[in-house]
């Protein structure tokens, strides 16, 4: 439990970081992909191999993901080392005093990343998801020689950069308050290509954040399943209780 609760504060300290640094408005995520298999199972495939590098999922074990569709053997051929076991937390081997020292600080847990933004009264957390991580530029000031719209100053670098591509984003200058600023314009120019196109890399991404949603609360479907279908039974129940009422005091005066 006490891991748990330093895991959430981790997260809640990721939030509050971005949020002191500002940033553009998020995008929606397409909220579809949160019930589809496919989609889940291939953001569990991204999570493993471009974020389980450095971000643990230390609360969410491996033999949980046979919830979205795969089998025992699918995890342990595609989404595992060959020490880990199927059964085992889904750790990480780096040292949090070299991940200090290498990036400034220790990379959060990224279980319960997505619930995290909700948490604390800031939106969707699959919105910010899904917008910070289609909105990296290169920035040659930065130590990672990355930037973000959605996290200004960003520590991590652009990890799926060679999916996505060399991107720049437009800015114009606008006067505001007597003084001349650069503004977002909404739009992005490509300077090199990556393996996915725009569109493609867009449903990747949508894939990830799918995952690291559902990773958050695995059993969301389900809870959201049986309380329709509790209220189903007290909506039927008061009406049969009203009725029963209405019998039992039909003849008193």
């Amino acid at each position: 439990m006490k891991k748990l609760i330093l895991s959430v504060l981790a997260a809640f300290a990721f939030a509050g970081a971005h949020a002191a640094g500002g940033g553009i408005a998020w995008d929606r995520f397409p909220a579809q992909k949160a019930n589809d298999l496919a989609a889940l199972q291939n953001g569990a495939k991204l999570f493993v191999n471009y974020c389980l590098n450095c971000h643990s999922a230390a609360f969410m074990r491996y033999n949980r993901l046979r919830d979205i569709g795969l089998s025992e053997e699918q995890i342990k051929s595609n989404l595992m080392f060959t020490t880990d076991r199927v059964g085992d937390l889904m750790k990480i081997s780096m040292d949090p005093r070299d991940a200090k020292e290498w990036f400034g600080g220790v990379p959060p847990d990224l279980t319960v990343i997505a619930r995290s933004r909700s948490a604390v009264g800031m939106g969707s957390g699959a919105d910010y998801l899904y917008t910070y991580l289609r909105t990296y530029y290169r920035d040659d000031t930065k130590a990672t020689g990355w930037n973000n719209l959605a996290f200004p100053s960003v520590g991590m670098p652009h990890v799926l950069w060679e999916l996505q591509g060399d991107r720049r984003p437009v800015f114009e200058k606008r006067v505001e308050h007597g003084h001349e600023v650069e503004v977002y314009t909404g739009r992005w120019e490509q300077v090199t290509p990556g393996t996915m196109t725009p569109l493609e890399y867009d449903n990747a991404v949508a894939d990830l954040v799918a995952f690291l949603h559902w990773m958050g609360e695995p059993m969301r479907a389900d809870r959201i399943r049986i309380g329709v279908f509790v209220l189903i039974f007290l909506s039927i129940f008061t009406v049969i209780a009203w009725r029963l009422n209405a019998a039992f005091w039909k003849d008193v005066k």
